[in-house]
């Protein structure tokens, strides 16, 4: 079973650009947060799974941190049922450790066991290390379906 086409883009706006999704359950909807806040993106080594969450996997590469982006429309670009970030998601740079990022998430949390929102692959995966600075480009694209 799916969802309807219009549904998931007022999902998708609500999550993602803090926007209200209007006539469901009554005439103000779901309501939008009043302050919006800020989503955080995660990098993995594999895939977090379903039941994972942001430490699930997470790359560990000397200066990493996960990076937040604003939960508005100058953070994240919402149409046709899809999401991406409107621009690159650059993370810190290396400064030593290793590993292969092949995953990112969009999580609720800054730091720890946050919840994952959507997970999506990175092609073509990211090698992390010292001097290098991984970024996820504005293709970098979620769709609900």
């Amino acid at each position: 079973m799916s969802k309807g086409n219009t549904f998931e883009n007022d999902l998708m706006l609500l999550i993602f650009n803090n926007t209200n999704a209007a006539n469901i359950g009554d005439a103000t909807g779901l309501r939008g947060s009043s302050t919006a806040g800020s989503l955080h993106f995660s990098l993995h080594t594999a895939d977090p799974g379903e039941t994972g969450n942001q430490t699930t996997s997470e790359c560990t590469y000397t200066s990493y941190a996960r990076v937040a982006v604003a939960r508005s429309s100058s953070g994240f670009t919402v149409t046709a049922n899809s999401v991406s970030p409107t621009s690159a998601v650059t993370f810190p740079a290396g400064t030593g450790g290793s590993g292969t990022a092949t995953h990112f998430a969009i999580g609720t949390d800054s730091s720890g066991t946050g919840k994952i929102l959507y997970k999506g692959t990175i092609t073509p995966n990211i090698v992390t290390g010292n001097g290098i600075t991984p970024s996820l480009t504005t293709a970098s694209t979620i769709t609900e379906d």
